[in-house]
Order: C-alpha cells, then structure tokens, then sequence
C-alpha cells in the first residue's frame, strides 16, 4: 500500500533522514520505534507533503504522491493524527470530529463514519457538545484519533499517540488500535516511543535511530531480540 523509496530529508542543508524506505502493506499495522530525535515524525510528515525530500521516492497505491499537495494526499486517503492532537479547543467534541470529514460529500456517509467513531470511543459519544479544549489529554487524545478516522481512511498514520497521557489513558488508546485491527479496514502505521507497546501492537516493525532504519522485522521477533531489549526496554 505505501512504498517509501530511499528518501533523504534536509533541515537547513543538513540531512535529517539519509536513505530510508519502508514498506506497508494492505490491512497491516506497521511500528516505526525509536528514541526521541530520531526522525519519526519527519517521517511522517514527508509522507503527507509536509516536508519536501532532497531524494527518493513516496507511492501509495501505486502511484507516486511525493509531488502532491497535502490536501491531495488526503484525498487519496491518508490520514496523519499529529504529535500534540491540534484540536481545536474552544469548539464540541462533535464540531472536531465533523471537521475531518471535510471531504465525505455523503451526508448518510459522514452520520454513518460519526456514529463509528462514537462506538470506538463511547466517552465522546457523552461528551459531544462539550468544548474539547475543557477535557484531560486521554480524552483529548481519543477525539484527535476519532477526526481521523472521520474520512474513512486507507492508511491511518498515528503520531506518538501516547505521549504525555496516564498509563490508563495510554492502554485505552493502544486498545482503540486493536480494534481497528480487528476490524481489519484500515492500516495504520504507527510511530511511538513507547516501545514495548508498539511492538507488541504491530506485525511489522522498523527501529530508526538518527534518521536511518537500524533493525526491521516481524514485530514480535524484534521484541524477542536480546539487542532490542538491551536498547529500548533496559531488559
């Protein structure tokens, strides 16, 4: 589904990200792990045409989309849930979820997509008319995830989705993914720093370090690594 092809990405001349590809296939949830600073979100921004590359390559389906317009590529249907949620805090839950279904011309579609994000996430359901900028960043966190998935995208990108919440809130929303993989509608690719849970979430999965893939494999076979352990688990 998403082939990205020996990219580099530059910051003021100096490279950022030197030669990485990843691949993503159909229906899979695909971990990219690394410490912080490592070119995680770079990643997925050059992906959504946020950033320009100075080599490589981006096709998704098929079709190259490393030229597009942001807005195009969201059309094509990726979804990019930023770092930090960017919600807009003084309007309703709902009004912020109805905004990321700008481009579902359905009316029956976009009620239809609504009440999904509402089963996923049933404390939004009781709090659509509340101003979303008033609740705790778990909360906060769910209503980004849930205007994502307000266009019914193909690929869903997710970035650092548990950063800064309580494990709780961090378990609610790793379960949120599993059931979108259950559902198996939407592939996600996931970019965390919490790696114990990525890994475990992801059929496949690449570490980055410093703008370069250091390890890719099966997910569970890279939790199993004694290398991986020692890097990013302290085990």
């Amino acid at each position: 589904m998403l082939e990205v092809k020996g990219i580099t990405v530059r910051y003021s001349g100096l490279p950022v990200m030197r030669d990485l590809s990843i691949n993503v296939r159909l229906n899979q949830t695909v971990g990219v792990v690394g410490a912080n600073g490592a070119g995680k979100s770079t990643l997925l921004k050059a992906i959504m045409g946020a950033v320009k590359l100075s080599a490589g390559e981006i096709r998704f389906a098929g079709q190259r989309i490393d030229r597009l317009r942001t807005e195009e590529i969201v059309r094509r249907g990726v979804i990019y849930v930023p770092e930090g949620r960017r919600l807009f805090g003084p309007l309703s839950v709902e009004d912020n979820l109805l905004l990321g279904a700008y481009t579902v011309a359905d009316e029956a579609a976009k009620r239809r997509n609504l009440e999904h994000v509402y089963e996923l996430f049933p404390r939004l359901a009781e709090r659509k008319k509340q101003a979303v900028g008033s609740m705790s960043g778990g909360e906060q966190q769910m209503a980004a995830i849930g205007r994502g998935l307000m266009s019914k995208p193909k690929l869903l990108m997710l970035d650092e989705p548990s950063l800064g919440l309580a494990p709780l809130m961090v378990s609610e929303v790793f379960e949120t993914v599993r059931r979108l993989q259950a559902e198996g509608e939407t592939t996600v690719l996931l970019v965390e720093q919490n790696v114990l849970e990525a890994l475990e979430l992801s059929d496949w999965a690449y570490i980055l370090q410093t703008g370069s893939i250091r390890q890719e494999g099966p997910a569970k076979e890279l939790l199993a690594s004694d290398e991986v352990r020692r890097a990013f688990l302290g085990l």
